[in-house]
């Protein structure tokens, strides 16, 4: 067991199970006594939205809805939605969406009422503090963003993406009903289910892992690879979106004290140069990287590739390989637009990204990144 200190911060209030969404939101609104409520939503789930909005307006609450997140986040959106906010002058934002959506939500409390550009806070610990109230609800099993300390958005002048990491944003809520996830479109249940998956192993075979983490990291292994096909087959399984909900909570938990490692890193550029999704992105990568992982932490990727069903450790990247398939995403590189001769370049991008290499069990090199996504083109 290792002996190195940890901080653990996630919200005060998670609650988890089907159906409870609009009860959990009225509940804590009511005990944080917030009048004037910015709610965040897409137009996917806006009908889910409009419902949440109903209610708390029925309790004399104001309610003032946005939505116009795209799948990858820019800072010029999150500054539009952010302007809006201000006008509003909310006590409390309410996120319901995807990973994006959260992302923005939580940038959108920190700095509504703040002067600073969203740019100005990039980086780790640059954002002290939060006025505003934040409850996060996730209608997607992916990013694990309620209970996170990380938000990401696209810097359309670095043409990279960017985060904003800080005990600020956690929110002081998170609610995950995977009822909200039933009309999850199959593709999209594949992508963010795999990047939640890609959250549980990389905490768990990190060189920051740490056992207070391990238990929920290796569980969350477990329950997304024995659940995601389920749910991707039939998105009105509730039991399976149930456990791969919970996967999802669980890899999440992980990301602000342990974090991702390589998986993450040499994805990002391929959202931020090509906007591919960002869990399509980690598909492509994730075997692969894994692949190039198994000589270090081997005892580690033994227990990953036993919770996964594997036969053997040395068959862990085979049997992400298989599920990857078996939830529909076309394998390649190439079969997602990306050039060939884009490589080198992208290979630049993802060194770059230190914060995570940093956790790898290996050291990744130039020609070690250009080998993987050789291997994934």
């Amino acid at each position: 067991m290792t002996t190195a200190s940890i901080t653990l911060r996630q919200p005060t209030q998670i609650t988890l199970g089907p159906g409870c969404a609009t009860a959990a939101i009225l509940a804590f609104v009511r005990a944080a006594g917030s009048r004037r409520i910015f709610l965040l939503t897409s137009p996917s789930v806006l009908p889910q939205g409009l419902v949440v909005a109903e209610a708390l307006r029925a309790e004399s609450i104001a309610v003032e809805v946005a939505t116009g997140v795209p799948p990858e986040p820019t800072t010029a959106c999150c500054e539009q939605i952010r302007i809006i906010a201000r006008v509003f002058a909310p006590d409390l934002v309410l996120a319901l969406g995807g990973g994006s959506v959260l992302d923005v939500a939580k940038l959108v409390a920190a700095l509504h009422d703040r002067p600073e550009p969203v740019s100005a806070f990039y980086g780790i610990n640059v954002l002290a503090g939060r006025r505003t109230g934040l409850v996060c609800v996730p209608t997607t099993a992916g990013t694990g963003s309620e209970v996170s300390p990380n938000a990401l958005l696209l810097d359309e002048t670095a043409v990279a993406k960017k985060a904003v990491i800080s005990p600020a944003l956690v929110p002081d809520a998170a609610i995950i009903d995977p009822a909200l996830m039933v009309s999850l479109p199959p593709a999209l249940t594949a992508t963010t289910g795999i990047d939640a998956l890609a959250h549980c192993i990389e905490t768990y075979a990190n060189l920051a892992a740490h056992p207070a983490v391990d238990i929920h990291s290796l569980e969350g292994v477990r329950l997304i690879g024995a659940h995601l096909p389920r749910a991707f087959a039939d998105g009105a399984d509730l039991a399976s979106r149930s456990a791969v909900a919970l996967g999802s909570l669980y890899g999440g938990l992980g990301l602000g004290p342990v974090n991702t490692t390589g998986v993450h890193a040499l994805a990002y550029p391929l959202g931020g140069e090509f906007h591919l999704a960002h869990g399509l992105s980690i598909a492509l990568l994730l075997p692969h990287v894994v692949r190039f992982n198994l000589s270090a932490m081997r005892e580690r990727h033994a227990a990953l590739a036993d919770a996964l069903g594997a036969w053997s450790v040395e068959a862990l990247p085979d049997r992400l390989e298989k599920l990857i398939a078996d939830c529909g995403i076309a394998r390649g590189l190439s079969a997602h637009g990306i050039p060939r001769e884009a490589l080198p370049r992208i290979a630049d991008a993802g060194l770059g990204v230190t914060r995570l290499l940093k956790n790898n069990p290996r050291e990744i090199t130039r020609p070690d990144a250009l080998r993987i996504y050789e291997a994934a083109y």
